[in-house]
């Protein structure tokens, strides 16, 4: 882990809802770390030290040590006695687990925008996203094309009538998401096909097709394992052997 304070931050897409402090460090340390786990700033398999993240953050070693195992009850960070924690490797149980958790919520979300009287500013909105996304994929700045893609999502479980639920969406996704950033950085190389399906996504609402939306959406979702393969064979060193 370097050692630098300027990477430790606190995660753009926190939702923090704090009681007292120490419950406010330990969140803090947590949303920190999960951010540079699943971005991949803390490689798979590697060491982390208990003391250093407590020095680089500022805070005593109990928040530290309450965030890592919330870590590792997410199965993030492995915690051996007498041997150390270590990032977690990715494992495909997780992988699928992940996956299926976020299809059987965002399905439903799509079918029940798909029911909504007046679905225009949706519409508009979710083509703007992916007017961005072919702008970012053109420059290739894929932390921003990352995020619009992140945006388009949560704009379905907005409009949906629970945006509450996106917060879950995000914590279901942990671990598909540490092989999106993997792909994106790697193999992913045609980005128009996720506009394109974005697009089917959006033409499905707007026809207020339920079935459509919900199959487009399912397909969607379902694209990352066809990376997998690759990515294990250009990065076995991060799976679970």
């Amino acid at each position: 882990m370097p050692k630098t304070k300027s990477y430790l931050k606190v995660p753009s897409f926190q939702a923090m809802h704090l009681t007292d402090e120490r419950q406010s460090l330990a969140d803090n340390v947590y949303w920190t770390l999960c951010d540079q786990i699943v971005g991949l700033v803390l490689k798979p398999s590697s060491a982390i030290s208990e003391k250093l993240i407590s020095e680089e953050m500022g805070v005593s070693r109990t928040p530290v040590r309450e965030a890592l195992a919330r870590l590792a009850s997410q199965h993030l960070v492995d915690i051996y006695p007498q041997r150390g924690t270590f990032i977690a490797p990715l494992r495909q149980p997780d992988l699928e687990r992940s996956q299926f958790m976020r299809e059987a919520l965002e399905t439903a979300l799509v079918t029940r925008v798909t029911k909504l009287p007046d679905c225009t500013e949706l519409i508009t909105k979710l083509r703007t996203e992916v007017e961005l996304q072919r702008t970012f994929a053109r420059i290739s700045d894929l932390p921003r094309f990352y995020q619009s893609d992140e945006d388009f999502h949560r704009l379905i479980a907005t409009y949906a009538g629970l945006p509450g639920l996106w917060f879950e969406i995000q914590r279901s996704k942990l671990h598909m998401d540490r092989c999106r950033h993997l792909a994106l950085a790697s193999v992913e190389k045609d980005f128009g096909i996720i506009t394109l399906q974005h697009i089917a996504i959006i033409d499905a609402i707007e026809a207020g097709d339920a079935a459509v939306a919900c199959d487009t959406m399912r397909h969607h979702l379902r694209r990352i394992f066809n990376t997998v393969n690759q990515i294990m064979e250009l990065h076995p060193h991060y799976f679970d052997k």
